[in-house]
């Protein structure tokens, strides 16, 4: 229950920024259909002595751009790409076809309610780049919020009219951390006299299946496999020692392989969505194409379009991918908890949503229960039913003093991909600061002669 350590006033590289807000302006992407809303994307150097340059992908708002909030998107991993996945498959403009080619509108895109900002971080990840190769080798929490929050600090003074708009932090999976950790930074630094006309105007966070806290997450991980059926009795039991004081322990690190045994060939992202399988000719019918991965490194590895999106300047010596095998491999300074940080921003009042889809066995809806529970904030609102359509369960919603906590039915871990329209009205409801719909509807009749 420690604060987490105070933010250091670290230098924050700073360089001129006339004229590339232009000449980011992306004229078309290869197979988009016609457009109206604006699209920019390029490098923002965060460090010049090392050569350090994160890529990102804009997309203003389709709706009055100039009324809506600015909204900065980040994938997990870590070393995932918020161009790729987040743009690409779930809440961005468009979702890259079977071909490897081609664009589709994504309807339920959250571009109708804010700007969005798509961010390649830390350096390694997507198209951002370090021409330092050490660099690799050091990503880790606390560089990777430092260096988010220097491309802001940058990427305003490129995009000026955003300076002073309503400013909020989304992300999924390991942006657990991201979101958090930069959302700290951002606080911290707008305390600091030295950054005032610097001052980013953070109004909340937004974090869906987010690894928050490890050991927690690791006891839901426990307990969704087995009120799922996937993992025995026997074999939770045995689990139920691995408490956070002892998770790390070798006899844990035993069971854990015991339950990566039951769940190979289970999409552990959904545990009832089908894996990509290469040898099919057409992907199963389901919401979420399980092979999307595969188109979108297609189209990003296409020359044509990382010339659309001023990308690979430097021609990487690597093919683009979605994550970075090195990047998580190398990670240092990984925090186990985030729960100290996310205590500093509900104390700060930045307005703080947690969102979990129900069929995600890697980072379970249980975990963060548990999480959310140690964190021992006095309930406003109890939880109810939400709805996304008439007489259609979304999901399910608790208010907890300074911190919301949504479920989303029937969604993965890629929650606005599994569930696009449920996710959207998350998103909205989110920005507007109210809780999700609620629906009094009158219960089913019952036929008391029917019989089962």
């Amino acid at each position: 229950k420690s604060p987490p350590p105070p933010i250091n006033d670290f230098p924050v590289y700073v360089e001129p920024q006339d004229g590339l807000k232009a000449a980011n302006k992306i004229d078309s992407l290869p197979g988009q259909p016609i457009v109206k809303f604006n699209q920019y994307s390029g490098y923002v150097t965060v460090d010049g002595q090392a050569g350090r340059a994160l890529f990102y992908y804009f997309v203003e708002s389709s709706d009055k751009p100039s009324t809506k909030p600015l909204v900065l998107w980040l994938n997990g991993g870590p070393g995932c790409s918020s161009v790729g996945a987040g743009a690409m498959s779930e809440l961005g403009p468009f979702r890259v076809q079977k071909d490897g080619k081609t664009l589709k509108r994504n309807q339920y895109s959250w571009i109708k309610k804010a700007n969005i900002l798509f961010l390649d971080s830390p350096a390694g990840v997507g198209f951002s780049y370090s021409n330092t190769t050490l660099d690799y080798e050091k990503s880790g929490d606390n560089r990777t919020a430092t260096d988010s929050y220097t491309f802001l600090v940058n990427w305003l003074e490129r995009f000026p009219e955003y300076k002073n708009r309503d400013f909020f932090i989304a992300g999924e999976s390991y942006a657990g951390h991201y979101v958090p950790q930069l959302a700290y930074v951002i606080l911290e630094k707008n305390k600091m006299k030295s950054h005032q006309s610097r001052f980013i105007n953070l109004r909340g966070i937004a974090v869906g299946n987010g690894l928050i806290d490890e050991p927690f997450n690791d006891m839901g991980i426990r307990d969704f496999l087995y009120t799922h059926t996937i993992i025995s009795e026997k074999l939770k039991e045995n689990y139920t020692f691995c408490e956070p004081s002892t998770w790390q322990t070798k006899a844990c690190n035993y069971l854990r392989d015991q339950v990566d045994l039951l769940m190979n060939n289970i999409n552990v992202y959904d545990i009832y969505a089908p894996q990509c399988n290469a040898t099919t000719d057409s992907p199963p019918n389901t919401k979420h194409d399980p092979c999307i991965d595969d188109y979108i490194e297609a189209y990003m590895n296409t020359p044509a379009v990382q010339k659309a999106l001023h990308a690979n300047v430097t021609a990487l010596p690597y093919r683009w991918e979605e994550c970075s095998k090195k990047i998580i491999n190398l990670w240092i300074g990984r925090e186990l908890s985030i729960l100290p940080t996310i205590r500093e921003l509900m104390a700060s009042g930045v307005r703080v949503w947690l969102y979990s889809g129900d069929t995600d066995s890697a980072v379970p809806v249980t975990g963060t229960e548990y999480a959310i529970k140690e964190l021992g904030a006095p309930v406003k609102t109890d939880w109810y039913a939400w709805y996304n359509a008439p007489k259609e369960v979304g999901g399910f919603v608790v208010e907890y003093e300074n911190l919301t906590f949504v479920t989303v039915r029937g969604a993965g871990h890629f929650v606005p991909s599994y569930q696009p329209n449920r996710a959207f009205t998350i998103f909205s409801s989110f920005l507007e600061g109210k809780l999700p719909p609620q629906a009094n509807i009158p219960p089913p009749q019952t036929n008391n002669n029917k019989h089962i």
